[in-house]
């Protein structure tokens, strides 16, 4: 129950209370208590320059690229050579004659349109049992075409921010439960599906499969938004597919587990994470338990696996003993 509340409490906008030391089992507060001075910093350095030495280094990252990329393609190339394999966008598709239909997107439609057809409950099922085995926000980070530009654009913000030529504003995650209720309402209101007429990630889904349109210069200009003035805002801060399936991740068993004895608070792993809110419980003392799943506001992207020397963050499958490396 804990991670359902804790999951719900992020996707939503709201910071999870740092727990109490009454809160703490006794083997997690005599690990915080026993760790003061364990390893000195030239230790940690010394963990970072080995592992970052290692072939497997941003492993993750690449896997998650290369899914991406390929998912993608797969669509551009089924219409390209009309070979039906992948018919639609990622906003709706058939596969291999199997309706898929996006949970946001679905809403909108029925929200809009005052009724719903049959193979869209279909699309709107097989997508939910999809990501919820897979890992709810698992879309964003691993098919999501934006995501990939908004990480790239991510990369140029903290590179400009780092030479103090831009400062990154932030807002409160709050506002992206806000804009759900807003895009829902004016679904319902308009009969129109308006925010799938601005999501940058329906648009570059329909550009990449049946060509380039107007519509990109909208997505153009989010990047430069993000690139200098706000890191990631759309997805942070606007974007409610995010909202559904940070909500569909918590009954997923595809999780990132810490494991507070292994880890030593070097806090690489919030620096790199997409979500870093997600992470708050690498902080010293920030743990309840020896071993905790990540929230479901995780996207799963593999970032923190990847940087951290110890292997204190894993990704498991809940009933599984086997981890997956």
């Amino acid at each position: 129950m804990r991670y359902i509340k804790d999951s719900l409490l992020q996707v939503f906008g709201y910071k999870i209370p740092r727990p109490s030391k009454d809160q703490q089992s006794p083997e997690v507060r005599a690990i915080y208590e026993g760790k003061m001075g364990k390893l000195s910093k030239a230790d940690l350095e010394a963990l970072h320059i080995e592992h970052k030495g290692t072939t497997f280094f941003k492993k993750w990252q690449k896997r998650r690229w290369a899914t991406l990329i390929i998912v993608n393609l797969l669509f551009v190339a089924s219409f390209y050579f009309d070979v039906q394999l992948v018919e639609g966008s990622l906003t709706g598709a058939r596969v291999v004659g199997f309706h898929f239909a996006d949970l946001n997107a679905a809403l909108q439609v029925a929200l809009a349109y005052k009724h719903i057809v049959l193979n869209l409950v279909i699309g709107m099922v097989t997508v939910f049992i999809m990501w919820m085995l897979l890992g709810g926000r698992t879309f964003c980070s691993w098919v999501c075409p934006y995501h990939l530009l908004s990480e790239v654009a991510e990369y140029l913000h903290l590179w400009l921010a780092k030479k103090k030529i831009i400062k990154n504003r932030t807002f409160s995650r709050k506002v992206r439960s806000v804009f759900y209720v807003i895009f829902a309402l004016l679904a319902l209101v308009t009969g129109y599906t308006v925010f799938e007429t601005i999501s940058p990630t329906g648009i570059l889904s329909r550009a990449l499969i049946y060509g380039p349109g107007i519509a990109l210069v909208w997505v153009g200009l989010l990047l430069l938004f993000e690139v200098f003035y706000s890191r990631r805002a759309w997805c942070r801060y606007v974007c409610p597919i995010g909202v559904t399936y940070g909500m569909v991740g918590v009954f997923s068993p595809v999780r990132v587990k810490y494991n507070a004895e292994a880890c030593h608070h070097e806090g690489d792993c919030r620096k790199v994470c997409l979500v870093p809110h997600v992470l708050d419980l690498t902080i010293r003392n920030g743990a309840a338990e020896v071993n905790q799943d990540v929230a479901s506001d995780c996207t799963r992207c593999g970032m923190c696996v990847d940087i951290c020397p110890t292997d204190s963050l894993t990704f498991e499958v809940k009933g599984l003993s086997k981890m997956l490396k």
